[in-house]
């Protein structure tokens, strides 16, 4: 299971602080500005995924802060995500291989 979240620039200060949430830590968590994604409007994205009690309690800390991503701007940006992970995998794959 995953959420994406789109935080707004005048609001980032308080990523840290939510991320460090001993449920949501534990989750894999990927941080990218929406330009490195090909996106536009969106600020920092931040991809949390892992267990589904843990997305939902990442979803109520982000509440106030985020936007949540649904639909298919969601699965857009997830699969945008995962491209740029294999992209990284594949490099070092050539590198290391």
């Amino acid at each position: 299971m995953y959420a994406i979240f789109s935080v707004l620039p005048d609001k980032r200060n308080k990523v840290d602080e939510i991320l460090k949430d001993d449920i949501v830590s534990r989750q894999s968590i990927v941080l990218r500005e929406c330009s490195a994604l090909g996106l536009k409007d969106l600020g920092l994205l931040i991809l949390i995924e892992g267990e589904e009690n843990a997305v939902k309690r990442s979803k109520e800390l982000f509440k106030d802060l985020a936007k949540v991503l649904e639909g298919e701007q969601s699965a857009d940006a997830y699969q945008r995500f995962k491209k740029e992970s294999d992209e990284v995998d594949s490099g070092v794959g050539f590198i290391f291989g």
